[in-house]
């Protein structure tokens, strides 16, 4: 789905990313882990079409080169929090530009409440929902568009661990119904047991690889140092 080949991203004279090579198939789960700064979300921004290149190629499959089929999934919600909306209005917002008949509208947004674990939520001011919903609903404007790849930027980031296992949850079950998953974290616990590929940024560089040969503790420790979580443990087997 995608290919990378030697790309190199600079903001003005700063190289923030250099000699980048990454190929991504069909149906895989990528974890893109580093530390702030490191170059994950330039990546996604070059991904996305955000961003030139300064030098290699990208290469997209055709079903995603229009960018239509590519689901993103930032941070934080980018509404004025004064602005009273329902979480249907809000996940709806991902339908502009489709053109898609009413009944093909229904049918997505169903899709995108299941997908999203919000069903019985749709009416409720998006406001009041909590710090996961928020997120959820989000990944659920994304998921309308019915992505053959989605990708995430640190979605999960000041959720408490159950918010982040929801969330992971909900891709994990979009992953094994065939959508290829990009998700940009420092949530290292969680990415051996739902990753099948990782990405990790250090230095202006990108290993890639299975996750079961990238997120070893000596890669870990050599990038986050007394930073990596306690509670980090790796298995010899990937995740199936």
């Amino acid at each position: 789905m995608i290919e990378a080949h030697g790309i190199t991203l600079r903001y003005g004279h700063y190289t923030i990313l250099k000699d980048v090579n990454w190929i991504v198939h069909a149906g895989e789960f990528w974890f893109l882990i580093g530390p702030n700064g490191a170059g994950k979300s330039t990546l996604l921004a070059a991904l996305l079409g955000l961003m030139n290149l300064d030098d290699g190629y990208l290469y997209l499959h055709p079903g995603l080169t229009d960018r239509s089929r590519i689901g993103y999934v930032p941070q934080r919600c980018d509404m004025n929090p004064t602005l009273p909306v329902t979480v249907q209005e809000f996940v709806s917002l991902g339908l502009v530009g489709l053109g898609t008949s009413r009944s093909k509208r229904i049918e997505r947004l169903t899709f995108a409440f299941r997908h999203a674990a919000l069903e019985g939520l749709e009416e409720l001011n998006y406001w009041s929902l909590s710090g996961g919903q928020r997120q959820r609903t989000l990944l659920a404007r994304a998921l309308v568009r019915r992505p053959g790849l989605l990708v995430t930027d640190e979605p999960t980031a000041g959720l408490d661990a159950t918010s982040t296992r929801t969330f992971l949850e909900c891709l994990a079950a979009l992953n094994r119904e065939g959508v290829t998953v990009l998700f940009v974290t420092q949530e290292l616990v969680f990415s051996q047991s739902f990753g099948s590929h990782a990405a990790l940024f250090s230095n202006g560089r990108v290993e890639t690889g299975r996750a079961v040969d990238i997120l070893r503790p000596e890669n870990l420790y050599r990038i986050f140092g007394r930073d990596l979580h306690p509670g980090m443990k790796w298995h010899d087997e990937p995740r199936q």
